[in-house]
C-alpha cells in the first residue's frame, strides 16, 4: 500500500525505560499515540451526537456534527507518521472528498447526485492509495464476494434507480474496484495498516449497501444508525492506516 511494504509496516514509536539490569520495564506511546487516540474519542462523540440529532434534533447539531466528525478522521490521517507521502496524500484527498459528500447529501434539498459523485471521487483516491506497492488486479479471486455483493444491491434498487442508473452503476464498479484492491493489499502486504485498510473498505461496502436499500428499496427506521454507524468506522479504519504498525509475516 505503500511504495514497499517495509514503509507502511514499521513500528510505533514508543520511548522505553530499563530496570537495573537492562530488561525492558516500561513502554511509554509517543505524542502522536496520544492525538490518535483523542482524535478517535472525539470523533466517536462527535458521530454519536450526529446520529441522535438525526433522531431527535435539533437540526443544526447535524450540520456541525456530520462534517466535524470527517474533518477529525482528516486530522487523524494528516498528522499521522509512517506511511508513504503518496498513501498519506491519497488518503486525504479520499477524507476530503468524503467531507464534501457529507456536506451534499445533510443539506436541504436532493444533492443526492452531487454527494454520489464526492464519494465515488474519494474512492478513486482512496484506490489510488491502496494501489501504493500492490499492483493494480493483484489477487483477482478476492474481487468475487465484493462483486457479488454489488450485483445483489443493484438487483434490489434497480427499479427504483430510474435516471440514476447510470451514475449508480459507476460507483458501484468504483467502490467495488476499490475494497478488491484493499484487500488485495492486505492478503499481499500481511501489515497492520493493510488489514485495517481492508477491514474499512469493507465496511463501506457495507454502508453504502445500507443506504442504497434505505433509499431506494424500503425505507428503514435503524438506517441513520446503521448507515453512520458503519460509515465512521470505515473511515476511522481507513484513516488510521496511514501510519506505522507492526510488520507481519510475508505470503
Amino acid at each position: 500500500m505503500s511504495s514497499t511494504a517495509s514503509s507502511r509496516s514499521g513500528s510505533r514509536s514508543t520511548c522505553s525505560a530499563e530496570g537495573p539490569h537492562g530488561v525492558l520495564a516500561a513502554s511509554v506511546p509517543m505524542p502522536f499515540d496520544l492525538v490518535r487516540f483523542a482524535g478517535t474519542v472525539l470523533a466517536a462523540a462527535t458521530a454519536a451526537l450526529h446520529v441522535r440529532a438525526e433522531y431527535r434534533g435539533p437540526r443544526w447539531q447535524v450540520y456541525l456534527c456530520k462534517p466535524l466528525t470527517t474533518a477529525l478522521l482528516l486530522g487523524l490521517a494528516l498528522l499521522a507518521q509512517g506511511s508513504g507521502a503518496r498513501y498519506q496524500a491519497a488518503v486525504a484527498v479520499g477524507l476530503t472528498l468524503s467531507l464534501f459528500g457529507d456536506v451534499f447529501l445533510m443539506l436541504p434539498g436532493d444533492r443526492f447526485v452531487a454527494g454520489l459523485a464526492s464519494f465515488l471521487l474519494a474512492h478513486v483516491a482512496y484506490l489510488v492509495a491502496f494501489t501504493a506497492g500492490v499492483p493494480l488486479g493483484t489477487a483477482p479471486w478476492l474481487l468475487a464476494p465484493y462483486a457479488l455483493a454489488g450485483a445483489a444491491v443493484l438487483r434490489l434498487v434497480w427499479p427504483r434507480l430510474r435516471r440514476l442508473r447510470g451514475p449508480v452503476l459507476l460507483y458501484v464498479a468504483v467502490i467495488v474496484a476499490m475494497a478488491w484492491q484493499a484487500a488485495a493489499g492486505a492478503w499481499t502486504l500481511r501489515t497492520t495498516p493493510a488489514l485495517l485498510a481492508a477491514a474499512g473498505a469493507a465496511l463501506f461496502v457495507a454502508s453504502d449497501a445500507l443506504l442504497a436499500l434505505n433509499r431506494f428499496r424500503t425505507p428503514f427506521r435503524s438506517a441513520q444508525a446503521l448507515v453512520m454507524s458503519t460509515y465512521v468506522a470505515a473511515q476511522w479504519l481507513i484513516a488510521l492506516s496511514v501510519g506505522p504498525g507492526p510488520a507481519a509475516a510475508s505470503p
